[in-house]
């Protein structure tokens, strides 16, 4: 999984600006998803979908630093049940939910203690990135250790030689502040977090038994931001690389509050001017094009090591960025630039020879990826407690109209757009629906946005108060509804559950509104043993 990564910024998904053979490699040998949607455009909460297989709604943990509630069952747990090993190298942007833990007397650094605290994961590494001194979520030790032991010192490695650039008078240049993103980082390629983490996972991979199966989540920091790469990476690209910017002056003229709001926070202003866009976009490419090489050397070692014939390997991100689209900075909003990613996956199984370099245009959410896993593994994928569906009926060639819409959630809550609007913290509610031409984003207190994918696939040309869509505007709020109807915590029974209950009746020893014996023996039923004939 990478972290914020276009899907529109990979050459398998048609882009001109910029080349990826290793990943393109990786979808030639397996199915490319061209419409996968995550559960939301931000960190925390995308990848708690990803990790529980749930929506948003579901389980709870709405924005970054929101923990992840004790008791909510995730991939990890799932996994050990059918032992099966599921580990960690790199990011979750996981929150621990401590009063919970504390409430229910769990030791934090006991064995379920630790499991709750990382999302269900065997730590190998845990390194979320964007590791300040002062974040009260760093996890970086890791990382800074490695720095130490290559000549790397200082108080806070990371920040002193991963996100600190060398001017060009040779003085030190943060990378916080994007005019810095064109200098190359202090760390040395071979000794970067993208590096780093691959050496990590394939390290991970060969401590395991072959025997005993296992699930690696090899999770990488970039593209995200600081936008700040090593040489060469970092000049391997210019402003004349850039694909065109998608953004409209139509979209500056919305009567919508809330995107106007959104327009005039911070990060959006600076993306939008260019000359930002054109010193940073060149080095996101940059962070691209390093993950790609690392994407290729984590093939080498696969197939020299034989892992490629008994391991599926999935290929993934968080979210995306809008990287000044639609006058937008950051991953904000339900922009293809944003909720869209890429999706590849390599399934070594002779089942899946009829599909390896096809694409497919079927609606993909993140949280299928768990159930998928679970049935790789020969597990039950729970339908009652994971909300995605198992994408191997796609992989094997045994299914078409795999979904009908998607679904993706936004909790603006702590948004500097939400005290623009006035709108109370409990009503700072986006949920988007995508039926794969019309994108429907429901807003709480306020009108609707449509979107025409179809006819208007750039996204600029809102058309929810245009009298000729709305029936379609209806249709899509049809699609919102059913899907707010749904049992999304009945969790602790499954539908097997269900129906036992239903053909059993009422619990044993407990009669409800039976007249008299003889209706007792139609349903196969008794009076308590004390009153039988033989007691009698």
């Amino acid at each position: 999984m990478a972290d914020q990564l276009r899907y529109d910024y990979l050459s398998c998904y048609g882009a001109k600006h910029i080349d990826t053979p290793n990943i393109d490699r990786l979808a030639s040998l397996g199915v490319q998803f061209n419409r996968a949607y995550v559960q939301s455009p931000i960190c925390g909460p995308s990848r708690m979908s990803f990790y529980t297989g749930r929506y948003v709604r579901s389980h709870g943990s709405t924005w970054n630093g929101f923990p992840l509630r004790v008791g909510e069952p995730t991939l990890g747990d799932h996994l050990r049940e059918i032992d099966v090993k599921c580990s960690l190298v790199g990011k979750t942007h996981m929150t621990p939910d401590k009063e919970g833990m504390k409430r229910l007397g769990i030791e934090p650094e006991s064995t379920i203690g630790a499991l709750v605290s990382e999302c269900g994961f065997d730590v190998f590494v845990r390194d979320d990135g964007t590791n300040p001194t002062n974040y009260p979520n760093r996890h970086g030790e890791d990382y800074d250790q490695y720095l130490r032991e290559h000549g790397m010192d200082g108080d806070n490695p990371w920040e002193e030689w991963a996100n600190t650039a060398i001017g060009p008078d040779g003085d030190l240049r943060s990378g916080w502040l994007l005019e810095n993103a064109p200098y190359a980082a202090r760390v040395p390629k071979e000794h970067s977090e993208t590096t780093w983490l691959t050496t990590r996972g394939m390290q991970y991979i060969e401590a395991q038994d072959e025997d005993k199966p296992w699930l690696c989540h090899l999770s990488y920091i970039k593209p995200h931001w600081p936008y700040l790469v090593p040489a060469p990476y970092n000049d391997m690209y210019s402003a004349a690389d850039l694909p065109p910017v998608n953004r409209t002056d139509i979209e500056l003229q919305t009567d919508h509050p809330l995107l106007q709001a959104w327009m005039n926070m911070r990060v959006s202003k600076t993306f939008s001017r260019d000359e930002v866009r054109d010193i940073v976009a060149p080095v996101y490419m940059g962070l691209i094009k390093e993950l790609d090489d690392q994407i290729g050397r984590l093939l080498i070692f696969l197939e020299d090591s034989g892992r490629m014939q008994d391991t599926m390997i999935v290929f993934c991100s968080d979210h995306g960025d809008n990287m000044g689209d639609h006058w937008m900075g950051e991953k904000d909003l339900f922009y293809d630039s944003s909720a869209r990613v890429p999706m590849i996956i390599y399934d070594p199984r002779p089942m899946a020879d009829a599909t390896r370099g096809t694409t497919t245009e079927e609606l993909i959410e993140g949280i299928d990826l768990a159930p998928t896993f679970m049935e790789f593994f020969g597990g039950d994928t729970k339908p009652h407690i994971m909300e995605g569906q198992s994408l191997q009926p796609l992989l094997h060639n045994l299914k078409k109209d795999f979904r009908r819409y998607c679904v993706s959630e936004y909790d603006y809550s702590t948004r500097d757009a939400r005290i623009e609007v006035g709108v109370d913290q409990a009503d700072a509610r986006l949920v988007m629906v995508f039926d794969g031409r019309y994108k429907y984003i429901h807003v709480e207190t306020m009108r609707p946005m449509l979107f025409d994918l179809q006819t208007d696939p750039h996204e600029v040309h809102d058309l929810a108060l245009d009298p000729a869509y709305a029936q379609e505007l209806d249709r899509m709020s049809q699609h919102y509804f059913e899907w707010t109807r749904k049992h999304h915590n009945r969790i602790t029974k499954s539908a097997d559950d269900v129906e036992r209950m239903t053909k059993d009746k009422e619990p044993p020893g407990i009669l409800i509104g039976f007249y008299d014996e003889q209706e007792l023996i139609k349903e196969n039923r008794t009076l308590p043993d004390h009153l039988q004939a033989d007691h009698l």
